[in-house]
C-alpha cells in the first residue's frame, strides 16, 4: 500500500512538473505580460473632410471617426502576445468623450481596460505633447510592452511612438512587421528602404506597427456586450500630476489647410496612325505641359 501511494505521489509531481515545462514553453520563458497599447481615434478615411472658416482646422461634424488603421495592428498584436503569454492589454488614449466609441472597439475585439485623458488643455497638442502627457500616465502603471501605430492618417507625424520611449527611457522599435519574444527579450524584423533589419531589444520596450504585421480581427458581438462591462478610466491632467504649463508649450502649428489643386481633365491624342498619335503626344508634351 505504502509503494502503491509513493507512486501515485510520484507521478503526481512528474506531472506536476511537465505542465510547468509547457507553460514555460509556450509562454517563451517570459511569463506574463503586461501590454499597452497607444491608440487615437481619426476621421475615417473614406469620410469627406472639409476645411474649416478659420483654414487652421477641419469640419468634423460630419466626419465618420474610427480607430487609426496602423493602431488597428497595435491592438491586434497586443491581444496576440497576451494570447501567447497571458496577462493583459490596456488601451490609453487622449482626446473628448467621442474617443471612447473607439477605446470600446478595441475593448470589444479582446482588449482587458481604456483610459481616457480628456482635458480641456489636452484637446490641441502637438505629437510631443501628446507624448509628454502618455507618458506621464505610463509612469504610474506596470508595463512590459508598449505598442503603438507607426504614424496617425491625420496628422502624419510619426512622432508619438518615439517621444513616449524617449520619455520613459526605453528602447523604441519603429515599423515592425513580426516580433517574438523570449526571455524577456523582444525580437523584431523591420523594414527599411531597400530590405528587413532584424532588431533584438529588452523588455519593457515599445513597438510600433504597420501594415503587414498582421491582420486585424473584427469585433464580435459577445465582444462588443463585454466591453461595455469593462473598466474605462477617465481621467485629466491633474489627475496625473500635469497641467497646461506641465506638458509645455507646442513646438509646432498649423500654419494653414488647403485642398490639393484640381486635376485638370484629361486629353485624347487623336491620329490616323501610331506615328500621328506619337507625334501629336510628343508636340503637346512639349508645347502644352513644356516637359520636353
Amino acid at each position: 500500500m505504502e509503494l502503491f501511494v509513493f507512486r501515485v505521489i510520484r507521478l503526481l509531481h512528474c506531472l506536476f512538473e511537465q505542465y510547468q515545462f509547457n507553460q514555460h514553453s509556450m509562454k517563451g520563458g517570459t511569463g506574463k505580460l503586461e501590454v499597452i497599447v497607444l491608440l487615437k481615434q481619426v476621421p475615417s478615411t473614406e469620410s469627406f473632410v472639409g476645411i474649416s472658416e478659420n483654414g487652421l482646422s477641419v469640419k468634423t461634424g460630419d466626419v465618420k471617426w474610427v480607430i487609426n488603421p496602423y493602431d488597428e495592428f497595435a491592438v491586434e498584436e497586443a491581444l496576440r502576445i497576451k494570447e501567447a503569454h497571458g496577462g493583459s492589454v490596456t488601451i490609453l488614449s487622449t482626446g473628448t468623450e467621442k474617443v471612447v466609441e473607439a477605446i470600446r472597439t478595441a475593448l470589444a475585439m479582446g482588449a482587458d481596460k481604456g483610459i481616457l485623458i480628456n482635458d480641456p488643455a489636452a484637446y490641441n497638442c502637438d505629437g510631443l505633447q501628446t507624448a509628454k502627457i502618455l507618458a506621464a500616465v505610463i509612469k504610474t502603471m506596470p508595463f512590459d510592452l508598449i505598442l503603438a501605430g507607426q504614424r496617425a492618417v491625420d496628422g502624419d507625424n510619426y512622432v508619438v511612438g518615439s517621444a513616449v520611449a524617449e520619455f520613459l527611457n526605453i528602447p523604441a522599435v519603429t515599423m515592425v512587421m513580426k516580433e517574438t519574444i523570449a526571455d524577456r527579450r523582444i525580437t523584431c524584423n523591420r523594414t527599411v528602404e531597400g530590405g528587413i533589419v532584424v532588431v533584438e531589444a529588452a523588455l519593457p520596450a515599445l513597438i510600433t506597427t504597420q501594415r503587414g504585421l498582421n491582420e486585424p480581427r473584427y469585433a464580435s458581438l459577445p465582444g462588443i456586450m463585454k466591453a461595455k462591462k469593462k473598466p474605462l478610466e477617465i481621467k485629466t491632467l491633474k489627475d496625473i500630476g500635469l497641467d497646461a504649463a506641465g506638458i509645455g508649450a507646442p513646438k509646432t502649428k498649423i500654419i494653414s489647410l488647403k485642398y490639393p489643386p484640381e486635376r485638370k481633365g484629361g486629353k485624347m491624342i487623336a491620329g490616323e496612325t501610331a506615328a500621328d498619335k506619337a507625334k501629336a503626344l510628343v508636340k503637346a508634351l512639349h508645347e502644352e505641359a513644356k516637359v520636353v
